[in-house]
């Protein structure tokens, strides 16, 4: 595949992808998509506003002072859910994929421009619901853990964009979480692995005393329903994925083109 073949078909991908949605079944997704967020979000609420009445500050009172030396291993846990070395890692292997493409020939080169697809698939599913969370972040002002001296589970200052005040949500549930939505929507093999690595990095946060479990509550809702729209946006441009005609979302085989 020569250069302005690769070009030319990374062009078609990128103009579908923001062009208008095409999939015949699109609104019985999008009925799906709003059912399941509006149950994400109203059973979520409850879930977080009991967090915070009970269990956030016996939680925090539990872990190790910050800067405990022995954490280090939980410090090192803790990074794979950094959003932007996530976002950098999907980023480049985009570029890489659709680079690689260019000096590969028929098959190959088609299955490395699907590789890059679907990673430009990762990356937005995790960039996406991450802006989303730092907007929120800023807006909601929630203090983290001990900030102020005392630990309190309805310490805010709203419009504060500082870092001191940026606990809810938080930005490694939400790049977790939307990680292993993603690749578990991608490849469900994955799921269990991926959810696991959700889950340890929701941990990691609460035994750094970076965040409230609420506010790891919040990370994770943000990151699914941010993953879950992204995937929707692919599919009803029939990109990596199809619908059913009952609204259900699945992932296109690699050998399978989508109409």
């Amino acid at each position: 595949m020569n250069l302005s073949h690769t070009m030319a078909t990374a062009s078609r991908g990128v103009a579908r992808l923001f062009g208008p949605p095409a999939h015949e079944h699109r609104f019985a997704a999008r009925r799906r998509l709003a059912r399941h967020t509006l149950w994400a979000v109203t059973l979520g609420g409850i879930a977080l506003l009991a967090l915070m009445a009970v269990i956030d500050v016996p939680e925090i009172r539990l872990m190790p002072p910050r800067g405990t030396s022995s954490l280090w291993p939980v410090r090192i846990i803790t990074d794979f859910g950094k959003t932007r070395y996530v976002l950098t890692v999907l980023g480049a292997g985009t570029c890489a994929a659709v680079l690689v493409s260019m000096v590969l020939k028929g098959q190959a080169a088609a299955r490395m421009l699907g590789l890059s697809g679907r990673l430009a698939f990762l990356f937005l599913a995790g960039a996406v619901p991450a802006m989303i969370g730092e907007i929120l972040k800023g807006v909601i002002g929630r203090g983290r853990p001990f900030v102020g001296g005392a630990p309190d589970a309805f310490h805010y200052n709203p419009f504060a964009w500082t870092e001191a005040y940026a606990s809810l949500p938080s930005g490694h549930a939400i790049t977790a979480f939307a990680l292993a939505f993603a690749v578990s929507a991608l490849a469900p093999r994955w799921a269990v692995l991926m959810w696991v690595y959700a889950g340890l990095i929701a941990v990691s946060r609460l035994v750094l005393l970076a965040h409230h479990p609420s506010d790891v509550l919040a990370g994770a809702i943000v990151g699914i329903i941010g993953a879950m729209a992204v995937r929707y946006w692919f599919a009803a441009r029939n990109l990596i994925f199809t619908i059913g005609p009952d609204g259900a979302v699945k992932p296109v085989s690699e050998g399978q083109a989508v109409a």
